[in-house]
């Protein structure tokens, strides 16, 4: 690599013969001077001298990397750049959990370090580079995404630890063994897909098999866990959760999705439609609540539906991206196999339920996570924009934001950690008494300060985090979908009220002021 004395910058300093340096790096962009969108004159001010300040007062740093590898002629001699690694940890303040910057944890050990820095690396090789186009354009993962990923194991790291993760990945899931992963390796695996910063492309990948596939694997016949199961994991076969309808979001118990059993007793036939289904439009399965008797819940039964005639999808524009899939589904005269049937016949409720906690959890996770990335993009920024001639950090209203943002954050990490260590160690049963009320009120929590966040970090970047793209545009993404998960997985008014209504359920009796 060649290297340049300043002094040797110094002398390509008109049109024709530019060069800058940004991060260290020397850059002739005397031919690129005249395609620059912000025009050539703005470009040649900078001919000649170190032009990072003013790069990054428009620039992000992705943009530097695109353009790197064309424009590059060397580096300044004795101030190489250092590259960042992919899977690397950031050293910005509350950029990542105190654990990875230098504070002690009582949950994390070194397989999660490694866990963590592995399932990075992943994703900012094959999901990264491209995520924002993807994001933007609206395009749903591909399906050799879908499989590469899955043979890399990210599937298999959404879900609950349970047998697959040891017998697929038994030697190497991301660095450790499959059997050593625990529910810590699955929160860090839902963090860093949140990481990615596109709320409707996270959400394409792998959400509906979040909350999709455990009804398969708890509640599946051993045919039907056999056939679906590896096949999901592995990205070759893409499955989601079919219950609201229009009639029926929070209120399961009304569903009106219908399935008939044939006189033989062979299939089921369903009629119906499904609404605001995460992946449906690209699912080849539909774990799907259906009415198989009277009213209320104790008609309901669940059924794995498998893609096919009589089943039509089609994509619902929502507030973030349709990269999410998201769906109006219609089942006419849907033929299912009896044998797909999940559990037994008018006890889907259960079903329902039995996953509504992990579901709530992994929205709580994914809503800190998305916290976390607003704290660092808003530090980033308001370490490097200029007004008035100082940092914007220098302004204390800015730094008062940013304080309010970090208490907010790192009280929600913290419930959510405890939770998480509640999840690891107790049984099912005492999970279900002990935690269906925290894990409410922490959802409620962490979305409202969601909402919080999000109009602080609007507020730092001003134009620029209403606009999509350009330096904003994490923060504008993240803003405009913060009413996802204050809707999804239960709303905020109805976790407020179940949390205290679990409460009250072990009020002690006599207990008097």
């Amino acid at each position: 690599m060649s290297k340049f004395s300043r002094a040797d910058v110094s002398t390509h300093s008109k049109d024709g013969d530019a060069w800058v340096v940004i991060d260290n790096n020397v850059l002739d962009v005397s031919k690129f001077a005249r395609m620059h969108p912000g025009g050539k004159g703005i470009l040649l001010n900078y001919a000649g001298k170190d032009a990072t300040e003013a790069f990054y007062q428009y620039h992000r740093k992705n943009i530097l990397s695109k353009y790197l590898p064309r424009l590059s002629v060397g580096v300044v001699e004795g101030e190489e750049p250092v590259d960042r690694q992919l899977g690397d940890f950031s050293t910005v303040p509350f950029a990542e959990p105190g654990y990875l910057q230098g504070q002690k944890s009582v949950y994390y050990q070194e397989k999660h370090h490694i866990f963590r820095k592995n399932v990075r690396a992943l994703l900012e090789k094959e999901v990264i580079p491209m995520a924002a186009t993807w994001e933007e354009n609206g395009k749903a993962p591909t399906r050799e995404l879908i499989k590469k990923l899955g043979h890399a194991g990210l599937w298999a790291a959404r879900i609950a630890p349970t047998p697959y993760q040891g017998k697929m990945f038994a030697k190497n899931f991301f660095g450790i063994p499959g059997s050593e992963y625990d529910i810590f390796c699955e929160l860090i695996c839902h963090e860093e897909v949140i990481r990615i910063g596109c709320p409707g492309l996270t959400d394409g990948l792998g959400s509906g098999l979040v909350i999709g596939l455990p009804a398969v694997i708890n509640f599946g016949t051993p045919k039907m866990r056999t056939q679906v199961v590896p096949k999901v994991l592995l990205g070759e076969k893409t499955i989601c959760l079919a219950i609201s309808e229009p009639v029926a979001g929070s209120d399961v118990a009304n569903i009106e999705t219908t399935a008939e059993l044939t006189p033989d007793g062979k299939h089921y036939i369903v009629n119906g439609v499904k609404k605001w289904i995460t992946n449906g439009t690209f699912s080849d399965y539909f774990v799907t609540a259906v009415r198989t008797g009277g009213k209320g819940m104790k008609g309901l039964s669940m059924l794995l539906i498998e893609r096919s005639e009589g089943v039509e999808t089609e994509i619902i524009k929502t507030s973030y991206s349709p990269a999410a899939g998201t769906a109006y589904i219609t089942f006419e005269n849907v033929k299912v196999p009896a044998e797909n049937l999940l559990g037994k016949e008018g006890k889907g409720f259960p079903i329902i339920m039995s996953n509504f906690n992990h579901e709530r959890w992994v929205i709580i996770v994914g809503g800190n996570r998305a916290n976390r990335l607003m704290v660092e993009e808003c530090m980033l920024w308001a370490n490097q924009r200029m007004v008035f001639g100082k940092k914007l950090i220098s302004q204390p209203v800015v730094r008062a934001k940013l304080a309010d943002m970090v208490a907010q954050l790192e009280a929600c990490h913290n419930w959510m950690e405890n939770i998480t260590y509640q999840m690891n160690t107790l049984s099912y049963k005492d999970q279900a008494r002990y935690l269906a009320g925290p894990i409410a009120l922490c959802k409620y929590q962490v979305t409202r300060t969601t909402n919080s966040l999000a109009d602080h970090a609007q507020q730092i970047f001003g134009g620029r985090g209403i606009s999509r793209g350009g330096m904003g545009q994490v923060v504008e993404r993240l803003a405009r979908a913060q009413k996802f998960s204050a809707i999804l997985g239960g709303s905020e008014e109805v976790m407020a009220d179940l949390g205290i209504r679990q409460a009250l359920r072990m009020f002690p009796e006599q207990a008097r002021l």
